[in-house]
């Protein structure tokens, strides 16, 4: 297609901009890069460490908020982040099982408050301290729900760390040494997200052609097309790791092989008894220079097995200022609520022998709202793309 010019003579046509360009001379604003997956992972398991510190339920709630929070608001728009709800039922199925054993099996708590009598059922002599029905005291029913609440904290936790970082891009930050064990992990925490993608997929494709898709049937239609879809995606998987060259190792001589068994066993004897002796009153002068050598130790060794393997990186993930943020607002969540178990264990740890209802302490709760740090230093997630509004050629 040829246009005339202001001169009136005919020359080539000018490109058109793509629609959505910016105008030329305007700069681009380069988009921010996504926090380092690692910081994601010791923020929720700093969280999950604080929550396995207290049994009061009004400090759980107020972890399992905040973690909620920052997922709601820093989740990116991709299949994995999906799971978050997967563990919110798995911690709610938790609690449920939980309070439901207190009830029929009994709870080793004793009360006076009684809620109701179930019928009990006669056991043989040799099942002597295990009952079977019989009286459900509030007591029992407190101690049970505040015991489940914290593994359901925990699970939480570790929902939103799978539901923030990205499983390919830790697998790329792990250190050589882990690079094995971190491609098994990350292949078990990414198969939950594609089986629930796989289930609703074909739920959703089921109710279009009004089949049902709940009870028995629906459950037996919908399972055997998911069961061939993850045999298939283990096949493509084991396939495309082949072609990669997963598993092959670096030569290295006997001498470096022996000294990094010797220094990750030893590192991690050396993390056993130091963690134990932190625990125990009578440890507290060699706990913590033990655990000391035995990271040091540890992570020596893992620097040595670094150097069987023959992978590199592209572009690996920096751990910038926000990094560092990020993992030390929940360290400081565990460390101040470590702290106050041991200067107030009763505010973190309430009793059910009297029954009281639970109070809030105050600076443990405002320790906890220190989690919330992620959810304004990191980057908002880029928007999901809709395909009805790109440009057409």
């Amino acid at each position: 297609m040829r246009e005339t010019d202001r001169s009136g003579r005919p020359g080539l046509a000018r490109p058109r901009p793509e629609r959505g360009t910016p105008p030329a001379g305007v700069p681009v604003p380069r988009p921010r890069r996504a926090l380092h997956p690692g910081a994601w992972w010791l923020w929720a398991l700093a969280l999950g460490t604080a929550a396995t510190r207290t049994t009061n339920p009004l400090l759980l709630a107020l972890l399992i908020t905040v973690s909620g929070y920052v997922v709601a608001v820093r989740r990116p728009h991709t299949p994995w982040a999906r799971s978050y709800g997967a563990f919110v039922k798995l911690a709610a199925a938790v609690l449920v099982l939980r309070l439901a054993f207190a009830i029929v099996l009994g709870s080793p708590i004793p009360g006076t408050h009684i809620l109701f009598t179930l019928p009990e059922v006669p056991l043989p002599d040799w099942a002597q301290g295990i009952r079977l029905g019989g009286r459900v005291t509030a007591e029992g029913l407190a101690f049970a729900l505040y015991d489940a609440l914290r593994l359901a904290a925990l699970l939480i936790c570790v929902g939103a760390a799978n539901a923030l970082a990205s499983p390919s891009r830790l697998l790329k930050s792990l250190p050589g040494a882990l690079y094995e064990l971190g491609v098994a992990v990350v292949v078990a925490l990414t198969f939950a997200p594609h089986l629930i993608a796989d289930v609703r997929r074909l739920r959703a494709a089921r109710r279009l052609r009004g089949r049902p898709d709940k009870g028995v049937r629906g459950l037996v239609q919908v399972g055997l097309p998911v069961l061939e879809g993850a045999l298939e995606r283990s096949v493509s998987l084991a396939a495309a790791m082949d072609a990669r060259g997963y598993g092959r190792t670096a030569e290295v001589p006997t001498a470096v092989r022996r000294t990094t068994a010797a220094l990750t066993l030893g590192g991690l004897l050396g993390v056993c008894a130091g963690t134990y002796g932190l625990l125990t009153a009578a440890g507290g002068s060699y706990g913590l220079p033990v655990l000391l050598a035995g990271l040091a130790s540890a992570l020596a060794g893992l620097w040595l097995g670094g150097r069987r393997s023959v992978r590199t990186r592209y572009r690996p993930d920096p751990w910038d200022a926000r990094a560092w943020l990020v993992s030390a607002s929940g360290a400081v969540v565990a460390a101040l609520l470590i702290l106050a178990g041991s200067l107030d264990p009763g505010s973190l740890d309430p009793g059910v022998v009297p029954l009281e209802p639970p109070t809030l302490p105050l600076w443990p709760a405002a320790a906890v709202l220190l989690g919330l740090l992620p959810a304004f230093v990191t980057p908002a997630p880029e928007a999901a793309r809709d395909p009805r509004k790109e440009p057409t050629t």
